[in-house]
């Protein structure tokens, strides 16, 4: 076990519901610690670029309309295991299947709007938070 670091999206559905502070209370209620943030809206091209694994797939074009819909946020997370931890956190994509009391059974609507997106990968933890943060803007918190 040790102390990493991996990307979240608190996504635009979440704004919409007003529910992006009580994500982030309950990241932080579960350990990790916020080491760089924004708040910002995807354009398209960017929403196409960070989501490109999932291009030619069936929901990718209504996937970038959904990220380009509204503001976003993208957190910095750090914590013990990050990538597997917050995978655990946020509950599966489908909110009816995720644990109780997973940010996504709390707080998602749909397997489309799903709160939140995290990292599945220490690998793609590393890309997606070089695509949103640059290494200067990541705190040290000690």
């Amino acid at each position: 076990m040790g102390v990493d670091r991996t990307l979240a999206i608190i996504k635009p559905d979440a704004f919409g519901s007003r529910h992006a502070g009580d994500i982030l209370a309950h990241l932080e209620g579960e350990g990790f610690r916020v080491v760089a943030a924004r708040v910002l809206r995807l354009t398209a091209p960017q929403a196409r670029t960070f989501y490109a694994v999932h291009r030619g797939k069936p929901f990718y074009e209504s996937l970038v309309a959904f990220m380009t819909s509204g503001p976003c946020m993208p957190l910095a997370l750090e914590g013990d295991d990050a990538v597997p931890r917050l995978r655990e956190v946020i509950g599966a994509t489908d909110p009816s299947k995720a644990a109780e009391g997973s940010v996504r059974a709390l707080y998602a609507e749909s397997v489309e709007r799903n709160a939140i997106h995290a990292s599945d990968s220490e690998e793609n933890a590393r890309l997606e938070l070089g695509f949103f943060f640059p290494e200067a803007e990541l705190v040290d918190i000690d």
